[in-house]
């Protein structure tokens, strides 16, 4: 991790948790996404519960109702129980049965709150990062785990869908990363490079989901790496959802590289565009693009932008606040997109900002602040920053003040 950083403490959110709720309050939030620690309340992954742990997200989940706030709780966001790891983790097909049980126990603790459920954030990250190319835990490279993490973090969705489909009474979806790719011209070599990094990264969770099957072009791509599937796994799979969590950032212009791993395809730069701290280029059109594409390929469920938003170069608080020019240009830029795609027919419910404080970033650790919430790690003071009131007057003037800019 960035400067040997670790997350022990990151923002306290847990014992500051009551502070940060008024804080959202005070933004004019109707709704909070966060994420479960599975390891929390499973410490060996599964059996016994931590009550303990449980009572924090009660805690949580009661302040938020208080407040007016709904809460939408993501069951996995990347943090798999070390004692599952030393079980073969996302490689094992037992993972489905494991995660199943995890999401029971936490359906019974909280969905009395009337929360909504996400099962899992970004599986490609998981699987790519994680299994592929290993700057994410557990730190594999390994062209044949890759596509059986990935199977298998679909197969423990539709296990949870299943189980809460007999207990549950709210809503339940899966939240996904999803990136337009564009070719970066017209040779034939990158168009084909294209088709296949979009069937790597966006089809690849989806299709499965919402159609039965993997995008034709993955066999090829993983080779004898592709493992042989029972069909009763997309039985498995293919479970109604509630609703789709879309998370987008940028968009790939893509290059075909025979060199690449699996999608022998790489992402170039625009030397025209704005880049955030992370590389990411800004392009809130492609928001719009996402969002159709989603609808015309999947058909008209509900939408949610569970994730958006940026990392930049914050300056030190200075006179209470903290100026975020580029953040609040971003923000203005990508509501606006996610407007026109509701003005273009798309059944989009809602918006999170990523984030709402600065935070652990993984193997980022603080390096990069996306937070329109400043947080001084060394004190824990929470700061506003310039990008926190434009979005509550966003909040506020329901979306008016976005023509200003």
């Amino acid at each position: 991790m960035a400067n040997g950083d670790t997350g022990d403490v990151a923002c306290d959110h847990y014992r500051r948790y009551a502070e940060d709720v008024a804080l959202m309050r005070e933004l004019g939030l109707n709704a909070y996404r966060f994420s479960v620690s599975w390891s929390r309340v499973l410490p060996e992954g599964a059996g016994r519960v931590n009550q303990k742990g449980l009572d924090f997200y009660r805690r949580l989940t009661d302040a938020l109702r208080q407040n007016g706030i709904q809460p939408l709780i993501t069951l996995y966001h990347w943090d798999l129980p070390a004692a599952l790891d030393d079980r073969g983790g996302w490689v094992n097909r037992d993972v489905a049965g494991w995660f199943a049980e995890y999401a029971q126990v936490m359906f019974r603790a909280l969905d009395d709150r009337d929360p909504m459920w996400a099962t899992l954030n970004e599986p490609w990250v998981v699987t790519d990062g994680g299994y592929l190319h290993g700057p994410l835990a557990p730190g594999h490279r390994s062209w044949f785990e890759t596509p059986l993490a990935s199977h298998n973090l679909l197969r423990a969705h539709g296990a949870a869908v299943a189980a809460y489909r007999a207990i549950g009474k709210n809503t339940i979806g899966i939240v996904v990363n999803l990136e337009p790719k564009v070719a970066a011209s017209e040779s034939a070599e990158d168009r084909e490079a294209t088709k296949r990094a979009d069937a790597y990264m966006n089809r690849q969770y989806l299709d499965p989901i919402f159609l039965g099957s993997y995008p034709k072009e993955l066999p090829p791509l993983f080779g004898e790496a592709w493992p042989a599937l029972p069909q009763r796994d997309f039985d498995d799979i293919k479970q109604p959802i509630d609703f789709l969590g879309v998370n987008y950032y940028k968009r790939g212009i893509t290059r075909n590289d025979p060199k690449k791993m699996i999608e022998r395809a790489e992402s170039v730069k625009n030397p025209r565009a704005i880049y955030t701290e992370t590389g990411w280029e800004v392009f809130a059109p492609g928001l719009t693009d996402t969002l159709l594409w989603v609808r015309e390929r999947y058909g008209k469920l509900p939408l949610y932008i569970t994730e958006n938003g940026a990392a930049f170069y914050d300056p030190p608080v200075a006179d209470g606040g903290v100026d975020d020019p580029l953040r609040v240009s971003y923000l203005r830029q990508h509501i606006l997109a996610a407007r026109e795609a509701m003005r273009r027919g798309v059944d989009l419910r809602g918006y999170f900002v990523w984030s709402l404080l600065d935070n652990f970033e993984w193997a980022l650790g603080y390096a990069k602040r996306f937070g329109i919430i400043h947080v001084d790690f060394e004190t824990q003071k929470r700061t506003m920053k310039a990008s926190a009131h434009f979005y509550r007057e966003v909040v506020r003037s329901r979306g008016a003040v976005l023509e200003k800019g």
